[in-house]
């Protein structure tokens, strides 16, 4: 599968327009699945439709050195935000917010500085920890994903989540171990 993928990367960066088919062809039902956790159902088809625009919009913009896979999920992303940021039609109720947060905001503020806790012992961990931490809870990638987008081994992605998440813990638990 990689060695496909890299041949239609190939010949994509060449401006084969065949090549654009068998992108989406293989790479379809992925993406399709990816924008499915983000975007509303009804949605999803018109967003697939804008990714594959926008790689052959940009297809001179891609390095067939690197996995054609991530660099299609990336432009997925990329859209799946846009799309949520043109979203306004969702307007719910203060009352029910109220309902989640606490009256007074306090939920909210302490959540607020754990996440500025995270966020300090995250920037403490060995970057190979950190960007699977980062794909995996910030920006929801699965491990396979995370796999295919880094081009490393999923075993590998499994036992840098592993360590990272230990050495998170033990940065949480203990503020005084973290360096100014």
């Amino acid at each position: 599968m990689e060695a496909a993928l890299t041949e239609i990367g190939v010949r994509l960066n060449q401006g084969e327009p065949e090549a654009l088919e068998d992108a989406y062809r293989t790479l379809g039902p992925l993406v399709m699945s990816y924008l499915g956790r983000y975007v509303p159902q009804p949605d999803i088809e018109d967003v697939l439709q804008r990714v594959f625009y926008e790689v052959w919009r940009v297809h001179e913009r891609y390095d067939p050195d690197r996995s054609l896979r991530a660099w299609v999920l990336g432009i997925a992303r990329k859209r799946a935000i846009d799309h949520l940021r043109k979203r306004r039609d969702v307007v719910v109720p203060l009352d029910s917010m109220r309902e989640i947060t606490g009256d007074d905001g306090r939920e909210v503020a302490d959540r607020i500085v754990w996440a500025d806790e995270v966020r300090a012992a995250l920037d403490l961990l060995p970057d190979l920890q950190k960007v699977v931490i980062e794909m995996a809870y910030f920006d929801g990638y699965t491990q396979t994903e995370i796999s295919a987008a880094l081009d490393v081994p999923l075993g590998t992605v499994k036992t840098r989540t592993a360590r990272g998440l230990q050495r998170l813990a033990g940065l949480l638990e203990n503020p005084r171990g973290r360096r100014s």
